[in-house]
């Protein structure tokens, strides 16, 4: 990771989280709803399934926070390999810690901004976002104090908007994973000191804040969450991005099919640790400086502004060109040679006056509609990886930064032809 602005690997929201009160820390082919993702050979289905569940459909589990609404709407049909010599797709994730919903319209702001661009995000939600802070002696975090939260509890308000937004995400084609609960990144009670045994604690607290909100709150009269969160969570991305070495073994046990908690990723296609694909932010090139820093809203903020979520207005436009051009930097690099997949973090946050939300979808509207590009949740990529031929995935692996394959895709992903045998004499 030479080469790295150290403030760019310092994880998502030290400090600032509890100062913002949340969580820190088109498309070549598309489908007929407009959605882009993975379908035969990378290309997107042409028969997704469009049909949003309706209250009939609706099988309430446990207290009825969350129902069985049946198959997620816009999705793409399952994929398929790629063809011999096929060029791969360039695959971008989106992705948004915390994921809650506190009165500044950002929420609705990326659903719609998704709608409008055929992409699919993975929103990883904070489970203490959906527990009334009345409530919040029922959170038990590892190694902290009863009811104890870095990034605080939401007003019951706040709560209620969070839950309208992550049932339209959901109904919409994104992926709802966790970002567990208390974002606790310094001191003893940090969750890179915690035990396998522990993390299994925090994510059974997580699951039960969001399948228990009901329960929690006493809002009996509002509508549940419209999937099954045991089988729509299968990864997470770690607070601070710490921890992943004791959280990987209980994430094994709950059969997930990634993380996305590494920091300091290169750009390259992923491999798997402990049977689970692991996605890392990735350092990309940062406009103005010899160093990379991370794919992260606030590894810009701490490479500009020095941690301070309120730096000078004076250089607020610079310091949004200079985000807007490393995400796109970083996009261009790939798709210009390796295509591997891209992955970006954000929050729901308004630091330094908006500019990296601003950033991020200058960004994305760059990406979106380019040949191959596919704007996917981190759950349709591993659908992807999981079919793919392992000799295929090799050779991608194969391309380091910014490498081009030699002779081109039609040449590098074709299988060789054996040698033919002479006719003896």
């Amino acid at each position: 990771m030479s080469g790295i602005s150290r403030r760019g690997l310092l994880g998502a929201g030290v400090g600032a989280a509890a100062a913002m009160g949340i969580a820190a820390c088109s498309t070549g082919n598309q489908d007929k709803s407009g959605r882009s993702g993975p379908g035969k050979g990378g290309d997107a289905s042409s028969n997704p399934s469009t049909a949003t569940p309706t209250k009939d459909d609706a099988r309430p589990i446990g207290d009825g926070s969350t129902a069985d609404t049946g198959k997620q709407p816009h999705q793409p049909d399952a994929p398929v390999p790629l063809e011999p010599g096929q060029t791969p797709p360039q695959f971008v994730v989106f992705s948004w810690d915390g994921a809650g919903e506190v009165g500044n319209g950002l929420f609705p702001r990326f659903l719609e901004l998704a709608k409008n661009h055929d992409a699919a995000m993975t929103f990883f939600l904070s489970g203490v976002y959906l527990l009334p802070e009345s409530k919040a002696n029922l959170y038990r975090p590892p190694n902290n104090r009863v009811g104890a939260s870095d990034i605080g509890y939401l007003t019951d308000d706040h709560i209620k908007d969070t839950l309208k937004y992550v049932r339209q995400a959901w109904l919409e084609g994104h992926e709802i994973g966790t970002h567990f609960n208390g974002h606790f990144c310094g001191g003893s009670g940090s969750v890179g000191n915690w035990t396998p045994a522990q993390w299994q604690s925090e994510i059974d607290q997580a699951m039960k804040f969001v399948t228990e909100w009901k329960t929690n709150s006493g809002w009996t009269d509002l509508d549940p969450l419209p999937f099954d969160y045991s089988k729509e969570l299968v990864g997470g991305r770690t607070p601070c991005l710490l921890g992943q070495d004791n959280l990987l073994p209980t994430a094994k046990r709950l059969k997930w099919r990634y993380d996305a908690s590494s920091p300091g990723g290169r750009q390259t296609w992923p491999t798997k640790r402990q049977g689970i694909w692991d996605l890392p932010l990735q350092a990309v090139p940062f406009p103005g400086h010899s160093f990379e820093v991370l794919s992260m809203d606030y590894n810009m903020l701490a490479n500009q502004s020095k941690n301070t979520t309120k730096g000078m207005p004076s250089r607020y436009p610079g310091w949004r060109k200079q985000a807007t051009d490393a995400l796109l930097g970083g996009f261009t690099r790939a798709y210009e040679s390796n295509r591997a997949p891209f992955f970006i973090g954000n929050h729901f946050e308004q630091w330094n006056g908006g500019i990296y939300m601003d950033a991020v979808e200058d960004a994305l509207k760059g990406m979106a509609g380019k040949k191959d590009v596919r704007l996917v949740s981190f759950r349709q990529f591993v659908d992807w990886l999981d079919v793919q031929d392992p000799d295929i995935l090799q050779k991608l692996r194969s391309l380091e930064v910014g490498q081009e394959p030699t002779g081109g895709w039609n040449t590098f992903l074709r299988p060789a032809t054996a040698p033919s045998s002479t006719p003896s004499a």
